[in-house]
């Protein structure tokens, strides 16, 4: 509402002063002046506020600054003469903003090419009751060629508009798209976080379950014992334990279904074409590479005739896999990013990241899928978890694939070339029946 404050403000400062670029077409008091464009671009732009009160405020306005400006320049001329020579332009401005109103010029959805031919009416008609009123006053009457050539100005001046009015729309739109796409890719990468959150905690409901049945197990076998010293003793802790993981499976079960609640609520889109999740993580890491002032081009290979696959699952292992290599860079390097069939079978997907930068020593290869093995530190030499390539490995192992580490020396330079490939049946990725 602000905005269109604004803007019906600004109109009634703008269209006065355009008013006064103008020529006369018919040696007489009426005029075609750059006010009717200004005037139709802000009721084009201008919302919730009634255009006939736009007209008959403009109109005023003009009409009273046209007054004022020729009463400082021709200090002589009676106030009556200025009123009879300005006044008819009230009720072009009137009849413009009117008619603009009862034909919804701005209806939803917007047409240009409908907008176009009724304006150039309306200017038309707006222009006949000016001279109108002007042939009422020095019987000057209006003729066919003067329409005519009101007609012809109209058109070029209102196709002018909506050209530029167009272009403005247009950008608007593109930028409200951009905006729109960046959202959803933030709410897919904090989802796809959650998603893999979710698959640990999962993982640890089951272990609960596991512990909280070998406790009671072990509370049943040590009443059964008559020959342990204490075994009453012994026992209750046993069940003890097994309450108290018992407690700690439900605390966990009731945040597992409040994040799988969370997920389900703001993913709008559970799969996504192959080619689009590529793009996603090529964007995404292409600005954090920026973020650390690293120089890093990355290639993408999608086979075009892959289903759409789950999006927080493609996420999780690939993106991970991704900014790993983003991260591992020292300056500049090449990331290559793949998914494609397995050559040969049309049930299983590859995910290949390969990188060109510093590698992982031999001695420590067999490391990376563990828990809280790192080569990153900040700036204070503080590791980080570590805890990416574990979980890679555990989410690609909970849906029945593997992930291998390949490394080779690159040909022609001193770089080494480390390959991550993760291999999954194409039915746990895909939607059930597709």
């Amino acid at each position: 509402m602000k905005l269109n404050t604004l803007l019906f403000l600004l109109m009634l400062v703008f269209v006065p002063l355009a008013g006064e670029l103008n020529i006369h077409p018919f040696a007489n008091t009426f005029r075609l002046s750059f006010g009717t464009p200004v005037f139709f671009f802000f009721l084009l732009s201008i919302r919730h506020i009634p255009p006939a009160l736009s007209g008959v405020l403009a109109g005023i306005a003009v009409v009273a600054f046209r007054i004022l400006l020729n009463h400082y320049s021709q200090p002589g001329l009676p106030f009556e003469e200025l009123l009879t020579l300005h006044g008819p332009t009230f009720f072009y401005y009137m009849v413009y903003g009117l008619l603009f109103q009862v034909l919804n010029i701005n209806a939803e959805p917007y047409r240009a090419l409908r907008v176009g031919i009724l304006s150039v009416g309306i200017e038309v008609a707006a222009s006949v009751s000016e001279l109108s009123v002007r042939w009422s006053i020095d019987g000057d009457f209006w003729d066919i060629i003067k329409i005519s050539k009101v007609a012809f100005m109209a058109m070029i001046r209102s196709f002018f508009v909506l050209g530029f009015y167009n272009m403005i729309r247009l950008n608007q739109s593109v930028q409200h798209e951009e905006a729109q796409r960046q959202q959803t890719e933030r709410i897919l990468l904090l989802v796809s976080d959650l998603y893999e959150e979710s698959v640990q905690l999962g993982k640890t409901l089951s272990h609960a379950e596991q512990i909280t049945r070998e406790s009671y197990e072990l509370y049943r076998e040590l009443q059964q014992d008559e020959s342990l010293k204490d075994r009453d003793h012994y026992a209750r802790q046993a069940l003890r334990i097994s309450g108290q993981v018992h407690e700690i499976k439900k605390d966990s079960q009731r945040i597992f279904a409040g994040l799988s609640k969370l997920i389900d609520a703001e993913s709008g889109v559970h799969y996504m074409a192959s080619q689009e999740l590529g793009e996603l993580i090529i964007r995404t890491n292409s600005k954090y590479a920026q973020s650390l002032d690293k120089s890093i081009r990355f290639t993408l290979d999608v086979d075009p005739l892959l289903p759409k696959l789950h999006v927080y699952t493609v996420l999780t292992l690939i993106n991970n896999l991704t900014a790993n290599a983003v991260e591992a860079m020292k300056d500049s390097g090449r990331i290559d990013v793949s998914i494609r069939f397995q050559a040969g079978k049309e049930d299983v997907v590859t995910f290949i990241v390969t990188d060109n930068g510093p590698g992982i020593p031999q001695r420590k290869r067999e490391m990376v899928f563990t828990p809280g093995y790192t080569t990153k530190y900040d700036e204070e030499g503080q590791p980080s978890t570590g805890m990416g390539l574990f979980y890679v490995r555990e989410v690609a192992e909970s849906l029945g694939g593997t992930i291998e580490l390949q490394q080779d020396e690159e040909e022609n330079t001193d770089r080494l070339q480390t390959t991550f490939r993760i291999t999954l049946p194409l039915r746990k990725l895909t939607e059930k029946g597709r």
